[in-house]
C-alpha cells in the first residue's frame, strides 16, 4: 500500500502556478505572514494584461524592488557591536605583514574596517554564491546546504521526504539572493578610491538582476563592461538543453570619469591580423573600414579606385575623413583597394604606429584567462590530489582583472568572498602590478 500523504494540496500556490504558466510577468515574490517568501500575483499587472485599456493602479516609475529590499538597507546601515580580534598564533610574520585575512561573516567584516579603509581600496574582485538552485539559501548571515533549509523550514516530514515540489518556489528564490547581495555592494563601494573598480564573478542565473543592482548602488553611468569569459572546454552531454561554457564578469567604476583601464599585451591571433599584402616598407598593416555611420555632407564624394571604378559610401553611411584629408593618406600610400585595386577603400592602420597595447575586449577564451580544469589543479597540487573548494577560479582570470587597473606599490586590492584565496594568491603573483 502507498504511503498515504500527511497533509493536503496548496491551492493557492497550485492556482499561482497555473496562473504563471498563462501570464509569467504577472508572478512575482511576496513574504507570507509567516515572514517566508513566496510566489504571488501582482493584481495590477494581471488585471492589465486582462483589460482592453489603462488600468488604473499604482504610479509607475523604473526601479528595482523585492521583498526584503528595505530589511536589507537597514542592514546595510545598521551598526554592530563587534571587533576584529588578531589570531598571532595562525599568523605569519603578523607584525610585518601587508596582508589581512579576516575570518567571519563578511558583512560584519565590511562594516569593521570601514573607518580604516574607507575610500582607500583600488580594486575589488568578488565570485559570491550563484543561486543556482539547491547550493544557496540566505539566512542572514550564512549559506545553508538545500537539505537543512527543506527540515528548517518544515519541509520534509519525519522520515525525510519532502513535502513540497517545486523547488525554485521553495528554496531559490531571487529576492532572498538580492537580499544577501545588496547590503554588501552598498558597504563595499565606500571602501574604493575615487578611481576604483570592482569586478563580480556570476552566470546566467542571477547576471541580469546583478545588472540592475550594480546600476542602482554604483550607478549605471560607472557600469563598466561585461566580460565573457570561457570557463570550460568540456561539452557536458548530460546538460538538458544547452552546454554552457562561459561565465560573466561585471564591471563597474566607483566614479567613470576618473576609472581608467590600461591596455593589454596583444596575443598571437590579434597580432596575426596584421600582415603586409603590398610589401609596404612600413610593415605590417591591418586593413580598416574607410566609411562611418551617420550621413555628413561634407564627408560624401566620389572615390576613384586605382583601377577607374568610382565608389560612394555604403548606403547610410559617409567616408571617415574630409575628401581633402583622404587625398593626403592616398599619397601616402595609406589607402588599400583590395588586391586588384578595385575594392572598397580601406585605410591602413600599421602594426609599428599602433598605440602601446591593445584595447581589451569583453571575450576572454580558456588559453588567455584559463578555465576551470587548471583552477582545479592549482587547488589539488596545494592539498595533496583533494579539492575542498567547488568551482574555484584560476590565477589567471583573476590575474588577468587586476592588470586592467593602474596599480602601484602600497594599494590594496579585496576579496571579501575569500573563496579558496585565489584573488589573494593572484596579487602575491602580480596581479594588479604594472
Amino acid at each position: 500500500m502507498e504511503k498515504l500523504k500527511m497533509h493536503s494540496p496548496n491551492l493557492t500556490q497550485d492556482n499561482v502556478a497555473r496562473i504563471r504558466e498563462l501570464f509569467p510577468h504577472c508572478i512575482t515574490e511576496a513574504k507570507g505572514e509567516n515572514g517566508a517568501v513566496k510566489l504571488a500575483v501582482d493584481f495590477d499587472q494581471l488585471r492589465q494584461e486582462l483589460a482592453e485599456s489603462i488600468v488604473e493602479g499604482p504610479q509607475e516609475r523604473y526601479h528595482l524592488n523585492w521583498p526584503g529590499k528595505r530589511e536589507a538597507l537597514l542592514t546595510a546601515n545598521a551598526p554592530i557591536a563587534k571587533t576584529l580580534r588578531p589570531c598571532r598564533e595562525e599568523s605569519v610574520d603578523f607584525d610585518t605583514t601587508k596582508n589581512i585575512f579576516i575570518e567571519g561573516d563578511n558583512l560584519d567584516a565590511l562594516k569593521l574596517i570601514q573607518d580604516n579603509y574607507l575610500g582607500k581600496v583600488r580594486a575589488i574582485y568578488i565570485d559570491p554564491p550563484y543561486n543556482t538552485g539547491g547550493d544557496f539559501v540566505y539566512d542572514d548571515d550564512f549559506a545553508e546546504g538545500f537539505g537543512d533549509y527543506l527540515a528548517r523550514s518544515n519541509q520534509t516530514d519525519t522520515e525525510n521526504n519532502r513535502l513540497v515540489l517545486n523547488t525554485e518556489a521553495n528554496g531559490r528564490f531571487h529576492s532572498d539572493w538580492l537580499t544577501m547581495i545588496f547590503p554588501r555592494l552598498r558597504l563595499a563601494r565606500n571602501l574604493l578610491q575615487d578611481d576604483g573598480v570592482i569586478f563580480i564573478s556570476i552566470d546566467d542565473n542571477e547576471v541580469s538582476r546583478l545588472r540592475s543592482i550594480c546600476d542602482e548602488v554604483f550607478g549605471s553611468e560607472n557600469f563598466i563592461t561585461c566580460f565573457v569569459w570561457q570557463k570550460t572546454l568540456t561539452r557536458r552531454n548530460d546538460a538538458r538543453l544547452v552546454s554552457t561554457a562561459h561565465e560573466y564578469i561585471l564591471a563597474y567604476a566607483r566614479d567613470i570619469t576618473k576609472a581608467q583601464i590600461l591596455r593589454v599585451d596583444a596575443d598571437e591571433k590579434q597580432r596575426a591580423t596584421y600582415t603586409n599584402r603590398d610589401n609596404d616598407p612600413r610593415g605590417d598593416w591591418l586593413a580598416v573600414p574607410f566609411h562611418a555611420p551617420n550621413l555628413r555632407p561634407n564627408l560624401t564624394y566620389p572615390i576613384t579606385t586605382p583601377g577607374g571604378r568610382v565608389l560612394m559610401p555604403p548606403a547610410g553611411r559617409c567616408w571617415s575623413t574630409t575628401k581633402e584629408k583622404f587625398e593626403v593618406l592616398l599619397a601616402d600610400d595609406r589607402i588599400y583597394f583590395g588586391k586588384d585595386g578595385n575594392g572598397m577603400a580601406q585605410r591602413k592602420k600599421f602594426w609599428l604606429e599602433r598605440e602601446e597595447g591593445m584595447v581589451p575586449w569583453t571575450w576572454w577564451s580558456f588559453d588567455y584567462a584559463g578555465e576551470n580544469r587548471e583552477a582545479t589543479k592549482e587547488i589539488k597540487d596545494l592539498f595533496d590530489n583533494e579539492s575542498p573548494f567547488s568551482a574555484p577560479k584560476p590565477t589567471k582570470l583573476i590575474k588577468r582583472l587586476f592588470n586592467l587597473v593602474s596599480a602601484k606599490d602600497g594599494d590594496l586590492f579585496l576579496d571579501f568572498f575569500g573563496g579558496s584565496g585565489t584573488t589573494a594568491q593572484a596579487v602575491l603573483q602580480g596581479g594588479g602590478k604594472n
